[in-house]
């Protein structure tokens, strides 16, 4: 290479720790030496509005729409993503070409040891439709209070009172040597974000040089479940608002793809499994709409239909 590769990111302690796996990934599959990859923050605007639900704001694209400039402009080589940040479909201009292996899947519940074992009444704090709507169908009577910012700022809003307990993805927690924060629940309990525990990494679809060096660092299995997951995120429609969650994993040779749509109050909740082979298209979205064929029209009107 004539120059270090560059890879753009959020600024935040958890886009950067997930920066540095990515950086070191490429430099272990290529032989590189250290100077040979570096790392570029950008500000995106989902990192500066904090007050307020990504859904209000413009949604997905606050992480993204950045770092697609950057990358347009010749400023960055290729970007890292957390996958469940990423919009479900993508400008043709991008291509994700890469996935580091998928860390864990599961939400992690701070501050009480179980749902169950949360106050009458407790505040909840999580700015996520499909989490509010997953604790409210299995506790009616819990108080779902906005919280956003970055892992160390809401552990601090929670610390200072804001709510009672939280949710975050234990990926994230592990990645930034929190393992021992939460509990965490078990995906049979409470299915995860379409894409959680995944890192991608997208090119310029044009840019086959760099596209076949990030290439290299590709986990096919992640690759294969998180298509069946987005591909099933298509299907559905709807959007950051729409309370959906899903997961998809490898048994024996097939794919297990399991999804929920709930209500916004969790009273209505819609699940649904297939089992598929590697880049089948079809089976995600029968699945989608076996799903919306049984919600009601309220169920329904939150994807679109």
């Amino acid at each position: 290479m004539v120059q270090p590769l560059r890879i753009g990111t959020r600024g935040s302690p958890l886009a950067l720790a997930q920066a540095h796996m990515v950086a070191a990934a490429l430099r272990a599959a290529h032989g590189w030496p250290e100077e040979a990859v570096v790392i570029v923050p950008i500000t995106t605007t989902g990192d500066v509005i904090q007050d307020r639900p990504l859904a209000e704001v413009g949604g997905k694209a606050l992480w993204t729409k950045e770092l697609d400039r950057s990358l347009v402009e010749g400023r960055t080589d290729l970007s890292v993503h957390s996958m469940k940040d990423v919009e479900t479909i993508r400008p043709e201009l991008f291509r994700v070409v890469a996935m580091l292996p998928r860390a864990d899947v599961r939400d992690r519940l701070i501050g009480a040891p179980g749902v169950a074992a949360l106050a009458r009444g407790a505040r909840v704090g999580t700015s996520s439709p499909r989490r509010a709507a997953q604790l409210l169908a299995r506790r009616p009577d819990l108080a779902i209070v906005p919280i956003r910012g970055n892992v160390a700022t809401r552990l601090r809003k929670l610390q200072a009172g804001e709510a009672d307990a939280t949710l975050l993805a234990a990926a994230g927690l592990d990645r930034l040597g929190l393992a021992d924060t939460g509990v965490a629940i078990a995906v049979e309990e409470m299915l995860p974000a379409p894409s959680q525990g995944a890192i991608g990494v997208e090119v310029l679809a044009a840019n086959d040089g760099v596209r076949a060096l990030a290439e290299r660092i590709d986990h096919r299995a992640t690759h294969l479940c998180l298509a069946a997951e987005r591909c099933l995120l298509e299907a559905l429609g709807g959007d950051c608002r729409s309370p959906v969650a899903a997961h998809a994993c490898f048994e024996g040779d097939g794919i297990r793809l399991r999804a929920e749509i709930l209500t916004d109050d969790g009273r209505e909740a819609q699940r649904g499994e297939n089992r598929l082979a590697p880049g089948d298209r079809d089976a995600p979205a029968a699945l989608a709409a076996e799903l919306l064929g049984r919600a009601s029209p309220a169920l329904r009107a939150l994807f679109g239909r």
